[in-house]
């Protein structure tokens, strides 16, 4: 099936590794391998041309195997996470590719209470169902095909929930807000109309599966380029860039420069930590050192994450944490169920920002200040020969120098005053290093240290 089982998620592109058959066998095998069918299973699909007809199959396979179906429609992946929840359904489903192009599509597959259902718990499964079936094994539909029901005001009722974290107040606020014609554009006009002290500068609103502007993933420094312009342009406090099905989202202030997603962490885990005090916050192990020291300060636990939304999503409740974020522009929420939500992450943004004014103007730059402490080189790719030998040399000549040293994912290794980690790609002959020291010259200077062990230079394309 080409690999279109990945680690957290199903995506393939369409037409070739993703057909209608396969959508519907995939349905099947949810059913018989996944879901136990003892209550409803919600579906939600994004803007893509081809999302109606490979929804519709899965939907067919649910019900032939014997799952009742709540066929929401359109929806961000985060409404799909609300949604599990507010029809107490066993499971839910929702038919994206998030940020991948429009040749793509895919499924995000969760359980009971949006928890998680990746490779190792449960789409292996899957994908030897769809095998076998695939192969001319004649699955016997269920007993009872399961019946198939549509909702009426789902949208409406998900905003009601999400407008309460809305922090109270007349302070105003303008912002740029970049939804790369995906699923943002579904919910950003009904949300932002409801608060008439918010202004809006909007960039591609509209949904289109085509992504006639800019591709829907705002890690990408090039897809922040129209909304960086377009707060500058305009006098907003600061811009927000979502992904295609916005459970992601970027920031930029109100000069136009990015914010990375570790500084945001910081940021809102203070801003939670105050009704929450004392509180685990969750950070993935390539954030900033300043994560873990701002989270202390604010007086909070810090906890280090493996990279990935499974991993957040589980250590989440297993720490009961209210927040947690990664570099990649997830963030997390009790609140929201354990999972992660941009829009979310944008009220949060919004009340600590709005709740800085009260005190004193201060634009977002000025916040952020105090978190730029270090020199951090972003994710790096290195293609190599042999992952497991470049490890092994760089753990070996580390630990000799007396480095402190884990695996919780890949290897990170810290020195006294600068560290790095790096992890091996699942799928390729990857090495992604992400590297912070003190200032910019130490940091270039150990760059220059850790490729020499690494060999070779940075992959394209990645």
């Amino acid at each position: 099936m080409a690999g279109i089982f990945k680690a957290y998620d199903i995506r393939g592109i369409v037409g070739k590794e993703l057909t209608t058959t396969r959508a519907y066998w995939i349905g099947r095998a949810l059913a018989a391998e996944v879901f136990e069918c003892k209550g409803p299973i919600v579906v939600t699909r994004d803007m893509r041309t081809h999302s109606p007809e490979i929804s519709n199959a899965l939907i067919r396979g649910l019900s032939e195997g014997g799952c009742d179906v709540i066929d929401v429609g359109l929806a961000a992946t985060p409404m799909n996470y609300w949604a599990n929840n507010f029809y107490e359904a066993q499971g839910s489903v929702t038919v994206t590719a998030s940020h991948n192009g429009p040749e793509y599509n895919g499924f995000k597959v969760s359980g009971p209470q949006a928890t998680p259902r990746d490779f190792i718990t449960g789409l292996d499964k899957v994908e030897a169902f769809v095998l076998e079936a695939e192969s001319g094994h004649d699955e016997i539909a269920a007993d009872e095909p399961g019946a198939i029901s549509q909702t009426e005001g789902a949208l409406e009722q998900y905003l009601d929930f999400m407008a309460q974290f809305v922090a109270p107040g007349n302070q105003k606020v303008k912002i740029a807000i970049d939804a790369a014609n995906g699923m943002a554009g579904s919910f950003l006009p009904e949300f932002v109309k409801r608060f008439d002290w918010l202004e809006t500068v909007p960039l591609y609103w509209d949904l289109d599966g085509t992504f006639p502007n800019h591709e829907a993933d705002p890690l990408k420094a090039e897809n922040l380029h129209d909304v960086q312009a377009k707060t500058r342009e305009t006098g907003c406090d600061f811009g927000v860039a979502y992904d295609g099905d916005a459970d992601r989202c970027m920031f930029v202030d109100e000069k136009g420069e990015a914010v990375s997603s570790d500084l945001i962490t910081a940021l809102i885990a203070a801003s939670v930590l105050e009704k929450h005090p004392g509180g685990a916050i969750l950070f993935d192990l390539r954030s900033s050192q300043i994560v873990p020291e701002w989270i202390e300060k604010h007086g909070g636990k810090p906890v280090r994450g493996r990279v990935g939304h499974s991993f957040m999503k589980r250590l989440l409740k297993e720490k009961n944490a209210p927040f947690g974020g990664e570099l990649s522009g997830h963030y997390y929420f009790a609140d929201c169920f354990n999972t992660d939500s941009g829009l979310m992450a944008m009220i949060q943004m919004l009340n600590l920002w709005r709740a800085a004014q009260e005190i004193e103007p201060t634009p977002l730059s000025q916040l952020v200040a105090p978190l730029r402490r270090y020199s951090a080189t972003g994710e790096i790719n290195y293609r190599v020969d042999d992952v497991k030998r470049v490890l092994e040399k760089i753990e070996d000549h580390y630990k000799a120098q007396g480095a402190w040293l884990d695996h919780l994912d890949g290897l990170t290794v810290k020195m006294s005053d600068w560290w790095f980690n790096l992890r091996s790609s699942n799928t390729e002959p990857l090495l992604r290093l992400n590297l912070e020291a003190r200032n910019s010259v130490a940091r270039d200077a150990h760059l220059q240290e850790v490729q020499a062990f690494i060999g070779g230079e940075p992959a394209k394309g990645h």
